[in-house]
């Protein structure tokens, strides 16, 4: 399998050979969503390259309040087995919800997260851990060729660029669910008590060592993706509401170019009034005037609202998950 070496930062830690890594645990953390008819394919090729390559794991399912019959299925693979921990939310919190309940219960010295629709094939996990072996803090998989639709691929483009702009991503580093982190940024990204928690950023936030490698990406082999315009909408207004200041400050911008016009157009009917005199009362540059202004004030409150409904929501709740029960 080819490689491609992302952005290597100073601080990076000593490389290990894969017998090395051999001496690690490693936790699988899978959110669940509507996938009960893959799940038993999901589980038999995650033992297949477990069974092959002898690493120390734990798999860990967090159903994420699935309206299909994913927790029964999920019961049921769970007999006889101590290597795999199910958990089942409240409700339907989103998929870094799961994720960050997932952080939250591994114990392995590395945790890798993966989709629950087998378009990450589990063969493709030893690339993963070759090139953590290296020393990077997180190594995301950059796909040959992504099978997604287009929806979601022109979300996954702008959610990647801002991702750059507001978390400081290294512009040659691609972003994918299916990564390795090491224990210390797991740790780090746990300690975050936030409603709305965004992986991506908590992981870049709290990083220092990042890398790609090549993996496959196949065809969702059941049923359709999960990722809708409105989905994507949500994560874009979590990301932009929780993770910057962007909103805030482009609307006080946009108050003060607006009071500057106003300033001007002020001066303008000012001087126009003392030199020409006035025949119009003015009364329809009032009233437009009057709305315009109106609705930046009603867009800036709007702006202000959004942020103390979400810091209502970090004070008054604890946890961004609830979780209903474990095995």
């Amino acid at each position: 399998m080819s490689q491609i070496k992302g952005k290597r930062q100073t601080g990076q830690k000593p490389n290990q050979s894969i017998e090395d890594m051999r001496n690690y645990k490693f936790s699988i953390v899978i959110p669940v969503y509507k996938s009960a008819a893959i799940l038993p394919r999901l589980i038999e090729s995650l033992d297949i390259f477990f069974g092959e390559h002898r690493y120390r794991h734990e798999i860990i399912l967090v159903n994420d309040g699935s309206p299909d019959e994913s927790w029964d299925v999920l019961q049921q693979l769970k007999q006889g087995r101590d290597d795999l921990v199910i958990v089942d939310l409240l409700r339907n919190y989103g998929q870094h919800s799961a994720v960050f309940c997932g952080f939250q219960l591994a114990s392995g010295d590395f945790v890798i997260t993966m989709d629950d629709d087998l378009q990450n094939p589990p063969s493709e996990i030893e690339p993963l851990i070759q090139k953590a072996a290296e020393g990077y803090d997180v190594v995301f998989g950059k796909f040959e060729q992504k099978m997604h639709g287009l929806v979601r691929g022109l979300g996954s483009k702008f959610i990647g660029w801002l991702n750059v702009k507001l978390f400081n991503k290294p512009t040659d580093l691609t972003l994918t669910n299916f990564r390795i982190v090491r224990r210390e940024v797991v740790d780090a990204v746990c300690s975050y008590r936030t409603n709305f928690p965004y992986i991506p950023g908590l992981l870049l936030l709290n990083g220092k060592t990042f890398g790609n490698v090549t993996v496959l990406h196949e065809q969702r082999e059941d049923g359709q993706s999960n990722y809708t315009a409105k989905t994507i909408a949500k994560l874009v207004w979590r990301i932009i509401f929780n993770y910057s200041s962007f909103p805030m400050r482009f609307v006080c911008v946009m108050g003060t170019v607006v009071a500057f016009l106003a300033f001007c157009l002020g001066g303008f009917y000012l001087i126009k009034s003392l030199i020409q005199g006035t025949e119009v009362p003015g009364w329809p540059t009032l009233v437009v005037l009057l709305s315009f202004f109106q609705g930046v004030m009603l867009l800036i409150l709007a702006m202000v609202g959004e942020y103390l409904v979400r810091l209502m929501h970090d004070v008054s709740i604890p946890e961004s998950y609830r979780i209903r029960r474990k095995m």
